[in-house]
């Protein structure tokens, strides 16, 4: 019986509990006779309500607020991101302080970057200062945003939601910034930017609606795991290089 009145409790059942053990009809008789004020009344913890997801819109509304980018950041700091909690820190956008007119998108932050919080740390970062040093560039004149402003679980490839729920976001970002053109790096990036299967497409210049050419190369850990792709790479950034001083 014991048991049977802790699983109505549990289950939120308000039931009344006797101080002395007692039978089921004994129970009975005695919650009928006995006078109410000596009754012992269990608490009931109420049912907690399900988490609810934040929904893709309200994500939006957020990343519409922020009039610069200094606003945005402090945003993007206060998103309750569902991976946000498995992160060791947020990596957040890096807008150029001398700015030429380029963005690079990456795909989700590495393991470098959670554990830095600064955006293509590690040897992918060295390989990036000196693909963009061999076109006259730096991080000082690009701005840099990932897709994910926090690492996935092992570097797993995000959900659909995880990156929709991320997009306004970056999409307020590029607003912001205004870049003339977009180099995507991974093929998350080129797919969710440029829209392009990267494997097949490698180089492939597609224009937005809004007019910026957007480039997309592989990540710069895939060209330290291949070395032979380096040529590829190099062929667009040159591209990248043409377009900006004929522009």
């Amino acid at each position: 019986m014991q048991n049977v009145l802790k699983d109505l409790i549990m289950a939120g059942v308000k039931w009344e509990i006797c101080d002395t053990s007692l039978g089921f009809a004994e129970l009975i008789s005695h919650s009928e006779n006995k006078p109410e004020r000596t009754r012992t009344i269990s608490t009931v913890v109420p049912p907690i309500d399900p988490i609810v997801p934040m929904s893709i819109d309200t994500a939006s509304a957020m990343a519409n607020r922020p009039t610069t980018v200094d606003a945005l950041l402090r945003m993007i700091l206060e998103f309750n991101h569902p991976l946000r909690n498995g992160a060791s820190n947020v990596v957040l956008p890096a807008a150029a302080k001398n700015s030429n007119g380029v963005m690079i998108i990456t795909d989700i932050p590495s393991s470098d970057d959670d554990a830095t919080g600064n955006i293509l740390s590690g040897n992918a970062g060295d390989l990036l200062n000196k693909m963009l040093y061999a076109i006259e560039m730096s991080r000082d004149t690009v701005s840099i945003s990932p897709l994910l402003f926090w690492r996935t679980p092992g570097g797993r490839t995000p959900s659909r939601l995880e990156l929709d729920l991320a997009r306004p976001f970056v999409n307020k970002f590029i607003e912001l910034v205004n870049p003339r053109i977009i180099i995507t790096l991974g093929t998350v990036a080129a797919s969710e930017i440029a829209n392009i299967d990267l494997a097949h497409h490698h180089g492939a210049k597609t224009v937005l609606h809004n007019n910026v050419c957007v480039f997309s190369i592989y990540h710069p850990n895939y060209i330290i795991l291949k070395p032979d792709t380096k040529r590829d790479v190099w062929t667009v950034l040159q591209s990248v290089q043409n377009l900006l001083k004929n522009s």
